[in-house]
């Protein structure tokens, strides 16, 4: 679309399509990787879910954890784990002080593949930031938690 001076006119870009469309270059980006045959069955969700478990190995960690730091639902959580069981990531081991209860663990398997996709995941954050500074970073994260916190707030309101 052109105005009368023959330039294009700028179509006004959305947030959403941006972080959709930047989300896209990740998925890409991790799917073109070095490491891919070797995590090559691990989805999306199930490798953020092993980064998570990963890193906090040294605590107890169980589906509602889960379900709140990735904002899902109780059963978007429990199929995924569900899966993630039968691929061999991870175990529901029971607790000592209440039996109803089932730590979530990584298997050997997918520590090893942790190991692999924290490589790959530091590589890509360098890339992502590449150029910012110190205070342009710490203002992104400030406005990425805002429009978290604005959907979340929103969806309550519904």
């Amino acid at each position: 679309m052109k105005n009368g001076k023959g330039k294009r006119k700028m179509k006004k870009e959305g947030i959403g399509l941006e972080l959709w469309s930047l989300n896209n270059l990740i998925r890409r980006y991790f799917e073109s990787c070095s490491h891919k045959k070797e995590i090559e069955r691990i989805t999306g969700n199930n490798g953020w879910i092993i980064g998570y478990l990963a890193d906090h190995a040294d605590q107890e960690i169980y589906q509602k954890d889960i379900e709140d730091y990735f904002t899902i639902t109780r059963s978007t959580a429990s199929k995924g784990l569900s899966l993630m069981e039968q691929k061999g990531l991870i175990q529901r081991q029971t607790v000592t002080q209440d039996a109803r209860l089932k730590k979530i663990v990584l298997t050997e398997k997918a520590r090893q593949i942790s190991k692999i996709m924290q490589e790959d995941g530091e590589k890509m954050e360098r890339t992502l930031i590449r150029g910012f500074t110190e205070e342009e970073k710490i203002q992104l994260f400030s406005y990425l938690k805002r429009m978290k916190d604005n959907i979340s707030n929103q969806q309550e309101n519904h």
